[in-house]
């Protein structure tokens, strides 16, 4: 069965971010993508016949042939652009995504027609603090609500983001950037493997819960936070999104849910 008329985008930026890690841009083709809220997400997929890149191994399961092969990623543009950039890493024995990093500029590709889910700061008071934690990838939808209205809050804003490496850290020269433009932003890294590090590397190695635990936020804001003042997202890997959620349940902090508001909003791969 043929699938390709499925596809209805075409991929505008392909950047290599790190061996397993890309950032693509992905843009309409004769029809407009919607506005959108920043840390949404949306459907992209492939034809089950598109080639897996030369770095894939033995997939852990075969695709269904009569069906296009998707998965969800968050958005990491802002919520206005029409073509939407997404941050990927490589699943070697994955479906989709060794499919993805053999695509180039100019290929096709399948777009959802609509962005979904409910993990944004359109519920979060402007006054109030804001903390976003990511690993990897999980850093996406936080370049979106950066890159869109986030930084006109009057709440402060703080990114922490972990990773192996300072290679997978994408995105860190634009939050660098932003971190020296906007007093009320805060740009946090860590790496856990520093040993692998070429020129080194003079940052955090702990992990993300250390980090928090350690006071992180009274050091770069001089205030605590408290229920009162600050709510958090956790995007990523879900182990540190377990552990960051216990540790903030014992400092009184709730999740949030559709029918009773809390503080702690999380996105988990």
């Amino acid at each position: 069965m043929d699938l390709s008329g499925e596809l209805n985008c075409r991929i505008i930026q392909n950047v290599q971010v790190s061996p397993i890690m890309r950032i693509i841009k992905v843009s309409p083709e004769g029809w407009k993508f919607p506005e959108f809220e920043s840390g949404q997400f949306v459907a992209l997929g492939l034809t089950p016949d598109s080639e897996r890149c030369k770095e894939a191994t033995d997939e852990h399961s075969l695709p269904k042939p009569d069906k296009l092969i998707k998965r969800a990623y968050s958005i990491a543009s802002a919520s206005t652009e029409d073509s939407l950039e997404f941050y990927i890493t490589l699943v070697h024995s994955g479906q989709l995504t060794p499919r993805i990093f053999n695509l180039e500029i100019g290929d096709k590709i399948f777009m959802g027609k609509k962005a979904v889910g409910m993990f944004t700061l359109d519920q979060v008071d402007g006054e109030r603090n804001v903390v976003l934690i990511a690993t990897g990838t999980g850093v996406a939808p936080y370049m979106s609500m950066l890159r869109s209205n986030a930084l006109r809050r009057k709440g402060r804003i703080m990114v922490i983001h972990g990773a192996a490496n300072s290679w997978d850290l994408g995105y860190s020269s634009e939050l660098k950037l932003l971190a020296n433009m906007f007093p009320n932003f805060t740009y946090y890294p860590t790496i856990t493997d520093p040993d692998k590090e070429p020129t080194g590397w003079d940052g955090d190695t702990r992990f993300i819960q250390e980090i928090w635990d350690g006071g992180i936020a009274m050091e770069k804001w001089g205030v605590e936070t408290t229920p009162d003042n600050t709510d958090f997202f956790l995007c990523g890997n879900p182990k540190m999104v377990d552990g960051m959620k216990s540790a903030l349940e014992k400092q009184g902090f709730k999740e949030h849910k559709r029918k009773e508001a809390g503080q702690i909003h999380a996105e988990e791969f």
